[in-house]
């Protein structure tokens, strides 16, 4: 099962669908128009850098078989994993040269770089999209924070559209303590529809870049795709961020497969002090548009990442493999090749200039 993908298929037998706001919004002609000049959108939909199939060598059906009744049980872990509490106190009681990060499973992650506080990807609900029971629900039942006890929050970056990453629930429940939501092109009309002013809403193509008080976030490309039902695939865009402050940078992969980005990128605008790395959710049957924790590894040395942070693992079962499998397999080759990296537990902070978590809480 892709991330997002396969969850077009199972929405399209929900009769509801085609009035549930999850769903989102629709991009209007004169959004189009922006679209198309944009240098990757063509016949309706964008394109990535290169040729990229969303299955490789296996059917949508046969995909959808084994993921429903074949499924390995160790591709769910046996109980809700440890989880540090944080207290919103904690985020608000910093001074501008704290650089934290903290991560609370999947790809959803704080970061907190000049003084300003940034939401990646912020899935914080327990169940995922209009049809719960036939999509994945997170693994644990209580999170490390709510989105009601977040403190205000300066930025939400999201990388794409699907339904573990712009997550409904969790827009509506934040929408007024955001300063700006920057997306990629496409999302506005979704974050439109769920109530989301538009003055808040910064649409971004590949290499467009925003200015906050004493940082610069830019969108940067990735090897994906989009939609969130069978009718809009690829209709919005898909991006990773590269978060900078005068002395940090801070580089976020989103969803995708391997590619030569990777190295334009860090050529571009590293080193990165950290980079939080896509490492989960892979399978051969769509090798490109997900990475293998090896391929992770590598890419946070293409962006040339002093310290490599996995994401988008801990908290969802979508594709066949061990639960735990991501970490276990990226810790290794971190270490055959030299590269640094934190594995700490959900909503464990990770401060840069102090000991990073390194337990192996996983097994």
């Amino acid at each position: 099962m892709t991330t997002g993908g396969i969850l077009g298929t199972l929405l399209l037998a929900a009769a509801f669908c085609g009035i549930s706001p999850q769903l989102g919004g629709t991009p209007t002609k004169a959004d189009k128009q922006v679209y198309a000049k944009s240098g990757h959108y063509q016949d309706g939909e964008f394109v990535n850098l290169l040729p990229t199939k969303v299955l490789t060598g296996s059917s949508t059906a046969a995909v959808m078989w084994q993921f429903l009744f074949h499924k390995d049980p160790t591709a769910t872990p046996p109980g809700p994993l440890p989880t540090q509490p944080l207290d919103s106190l904690a985020i608000t009681q910093k001074t501008p040269e704290l650089v934290r990060v903290t991560w609370f499973g999947h790809s959803a992650s704080l970061v907190e770089l000049a003084g300003q506080n940034i939401l990646l990807d912020p899935m914080l609900s327990i169940e995922m999209g209009p049809v719960s029971w036939a999509t994945p629900n997170r693994y644990n039942r209580s999170l490390a924070i709510t989105p009601e006890k977040l403190p205000p929050i300066a930025a939400v970056l999201i990388s794409h559209d699907h339904y573990d990453h712009l997550d409904y629930e969790t827009i509506r429940k934040i929408k007024d303590k955001v300063g700006h939501f920057y997306v990629p092109l496409g999302i506005g009309p979704h974050l439109r529809r769920w109530g989301v002013a538009p003055e808040r809403i910064v649409e971004m193509n590949w290499g467009d870049s925003a200015r906050l008080p004493g940082l610069t976030v830019r969108c940067t490309p990735s090897r994906h795709f989009s939609g969130r039902g069978v009718a809009n695939r690829n209709s919005t865009l898909w991006s990773s961020w590269v978060m900078e402050s005068a002395t940090k940078r801070i580089f976020y992969t989103g969803d995708g497969g391997y590619g030569p980005h990777f190295a334009a990128i860090g050529a571009a605008y590293g080193p990165f002090d950290l980079a939080l790395v896509e490492c989960g959710q892979y399978n051969e049957g769509w090798a490109e548009i997900h990475m293998r924790p090896e391929q992770s590894v590598q890419a946070a040395r293409d962006v040339r990442a002093a310290v490599m942070l996995p994401v988008h693992w801990g908290a969802f079962t979508e594709a066949l493999h061990p639960w735990n499998e991501p970490v276990k397999r990226a810790t290794a080759e971190a270490a055959r090749l030299g590269q640094v990296i934190t594995t700490p537990r959900l909503g464990e902070p990770v401060t840069l200039g102090t000991a990073l978590p390194n337990s192996r809480w996983w097994e």
